[in-house]
């Protein structure tokens, strides 16, 4: 659908407008009409952490987009979960115009917060979305071992817990465990096993989760050269491990099978939290076994796990379509991965760094207790990374998951006093919102 006008607006060198990623690691934030906000530094990360297929020059929010100016504050904003339009703000003279690809709602708020103002429109278009949920604390392998961890090197950290008097409910086993993407019930040869060690970890009456990449499949896997039929096919999900990836296509009776096949087997393991990463590949366009759109098949693909994992597991969004995610998940990655380094060396906010991570997940505190509880990415304190004690201070003043993800024996006194402090559980309560237009750092 062309795009339309649907409001023009008064401006001056004070107005601001927000500008929404299409997923948890689009950047999203409040810009004043001379900046320029962040766009993709390369294709790939256009397709893996910005919106695939759609081109933004101007200001662009996905679903929604906000104008604050003066005492009021202009929302404008998808109807439904199931069609998210692009919304662009664009100066002419002395208006900003906005329009849009689809149908929106445009609602006018008189709050002096313009955050509070978004926490309001979320609130009404959250009518009906299951209760939040608390969350105990975590500790997450990922920024600890990458992509190279083992089960012996997971339950070393287990064994410190105790030792250390780290409060930690919830274990999860992030990427790297698996013999390829795709392949999940086949563990790396040098990894260990995943039933065994969600045993151990539950032995201690802890809870074990793992990580999942659904809807990718990696070109090299055994599930892309045995069912190349349960593929979308022409598409791609982006370039990442070395290889293709591509999409997992859900609407194809043997693919949702298979997937649900999966997750069964892995609340029959023991794992009951389930970190499901790379979801946007789920909603890219393309010619699918039945024909529905990108957001309609990614709908049914998060249904298909519920239904296999049941009501009381958790599903724990991550690189995932921020809007058409509302009533599919538990709790929501609502920024880039963080990491020990402030600035990605590609100068994209979108991609790993300290920096992007700060910015959009502060853009997104609204969200918190009115959607799912937010994930801001894991608390990393041990002494070789950048700025930690600033990154300890926003982890602290962020609300949602508190998840430590360093080893723990890499950890100085001061990096174990801090961790201690900081793995809490989460409130599922909204948070006090900062305000834009008074505090630099919101």
């Amino acid at each position: 659908m062309p795009f339309r006008p649907v409001a023009e607006l008064d401006h001056d060198a004070f107005t601001v407008v927000f500008e929404h990623g299409w997923q948890s690691w689009s950047p999203s934030g409040w810009y004043r009409l001379d900046a320029r906000p962040p766009r993709p530094t390369a294709p790939n990360h256009h397709v893996m952490a910005y919106r695939p297929g759609v081109d933004a020059d101007r200001f662009q929010g996905e679903g929604l987009l906000a104008v604050a100016n003066g005492s009021d504050v202009t929302v404008v904003a998808a109807l439904t979960p199931d069609v998210v339009p692009s919304i662009r703000a664009e100066v002419h003279g002395d208006k900003l115009v906005i329009t849009a690809d689809g149908e929106i709602q445009v609602t006018t708020s008189t709050q002096s917060n313009p955050n509070q103002a978004l926490a309001d429109w979320a609130d009404t278009f959250a009518a009906g979305a299951p209760a939040v949920r608390v969350f105990g604390p975590s500790w997450c392998s990922w920024y600890a071992y990458w992509g190279k961890v083992t089960e012996r090197d997971v339950m070393s950290d287990v064994r410190q817990f105790d030792e250390h008097d780290l409060s930690v409910d919830l274990v999860l086993l992030d990427e790297g465990y698996q013999s390829a993407i795709g392949d999940w019930l086949t563990p790396r040869d040098d990894f260990g096993s995943t039933v065994r060690l969600a045993a151990d970890i539950r032995k201690d009456g802890r809870r074990a989760g793992i990580w999942v990449a659904p809807f990718l499949v990696a070109a090299g896997s055994e599930t892309a050269r045995l069912h190349p039929e349960w593929l979308v096919p022409g598409i791609s999900a982006g370039t990442n491990w070395g290889e293709e990836q591509l999409v997992l296509d859900v609407t194809h009776p043997g693919a949702a099978r298979h997937i649900q096949d999966v997750f069964t087997e892995l609340c029959r393991q023991g794992y009951d939290h389930f970190k499901l990463d790379f979801v946007y590949a789920g909603a890219i366009d393309g010619p699918r076994h039945e024909p529905l759109d990108g957001i309609a098949a990614y709908r049914l693909g998060m249904r298909l796990l519920r239904e296999a994992v049941g009501p009381n597991r958790i599903l724990h969004g991550c690189g995932a379509p921020i809007l058409p995610s509302l009533g599919l998940v538990d709790c929501m990655r609502i920024s880039p991965d963080t990491d020990p380094l402030v600035e990605p060396p590609s100068g994209d906010i979108s991609q790993p760094g300290q920096r992007g991570a700060r910015s959009t997940s502060v853009a997104r505190e609204f969200l918190h207790g009115r959607w799912w509880a937010n994930d801001s990415d894991c608390l990393i304190v041990r002494p070789d990374v950048q700025e930690r004690e600033l990154w300890a201070r926003h982890i602290e003043a962020g609300p949602g998951l508190r998840m430590s993800s360093d080893p723990i024996g890499a950890l100085d006194r001061w990096g174990l006093d801090r961790t201690r402090e900081l793995l809490i559980p989460s409130s599922p309560k909204p948070h006090p919102l900062k305000n834009p237009l008074k505090d630099p750092d919101a």
